[in-house]
């Protein structure tokens, strides 16, 4: 009678093959710096749009803005009218440098920055969103902005 050898390798039940394949090709289709390229455009166009409706034209302060800063967001030992130009400044400028991958770690850096004054000191019952963006965040400042940047194209890391 034939022995049977028994393997220590054991397969995987067949119902996971769709899964297993899905887990193979996800990383392939969708490589680092896509993801990185999309969280950097995904964050950029939240701050951006924001800074929009703080303007008129080009880039003139609203009177809206500085009333919104004056009385909404109260943000402490920042005049309201120095925290109303910091603010719009940064919601145009960083999300410009995010898009280019431009000091990309920077850009998202200052805007997670921005993220935490506005978490703590103005809507600080917004954490889910606030995290959310933080998210998308992280990781840029954590691998830079990937192949699809200025900053790789110059030798920044």
């Amino acid at each position: 009678m034939p022995t049977i050898i028994q393997s220590d390798v054991r397969q995987a039940p067949r119902w996971r093959a769709p899964f297993d394949l899905f887990a193979d090709l996800a990383p392939k289709a969708l490589p680092l710096s896509l993801l990185l390229l999309v969280q950097r455009c995904g964050i950029a166009a939240v701050f951006f749009l924001s800074g929009r409706t703080k303007v008129t034209g080009w880039f003139t302060i609203s009177d809206d803005a500085f009333e919104l800063f004056r009385t909404e967001y109260k943000i402490p030992l920042v005049p309201p009218e120095i925290a109303t130009y910091a603010a719009t400044f940064s919601e145009h400028f960083f999300p410009i440098l995010l898009v280019l991958g431009l000091f990309t770690r920077y850009a998202a850096l200052a805007l997670l920055g921005m993220t935490t004054v506005i978490e703590i000191f103005v809507y600080p019952d917004a954490w889910p969103t606030h995290l959310s963006w933080a998210g998308l965040m992280l990781p840029v400042i954590a691998f830079g902005g990937g192949r699809f940047s200025l900053d790789r194209l110059i030798g920044m890391r």
